[in-house]
């Protein structure tokens, strides 16, 4: 699979809904999930840190809607833009929230995932 079809499939994905399936079909074992985000741990190493990592974050937010445009291939990276209609549980604070994600692809799966946004 090329990067473009790899970043086609996380695309498709997530505007329906199913972001846990491509931990399962797209992510490398080993993969490097690096977060922006004060209070996060920054660097995360292997697919059980980052599904815990998404466990913990939809503990804690309403997902009202997502939408996901890309991708924008570079190479073996591409990138992804997520905007987000969410409540936070913890406040009850409805916002919307936007990040950009760089994904580096080797031998057809994703190993390396950074998020950058606006704080």
């Amino acid at each position: 699979m090329t990067t473009l079809e790899v970043g086609k499939q996380l695309v498709s994905l997530c505007n329906k809904g199913q972001n846990d399936k491509v931990y399962d079909t797209l992510y490398d074992p080993n993969i490097v999930s690096v977060e922006a985000q004060p209070g996060a741990e920054h660097e995360l190493r292997g697919i059980d840190a980052v599904k815990e990592k998404s466990r913990m974050w939809n503990d804690h937010h309403i997902v009202h809607s997502e939408t996901v445009d890309g991708p924008y291939p570079n190479g073996d990276r591409f990138a992804v833009r997520f905007k987000f209609d969410l409540t936070d549980k913890d406040t009850n604070q409805r916002q919307t929230f936007e990040e950009t994600a760089i994904y580096t692809v080797a031998n057809d799966k994703i190993i390396r995932e950074e998020f950058f946004y606006a704080t």
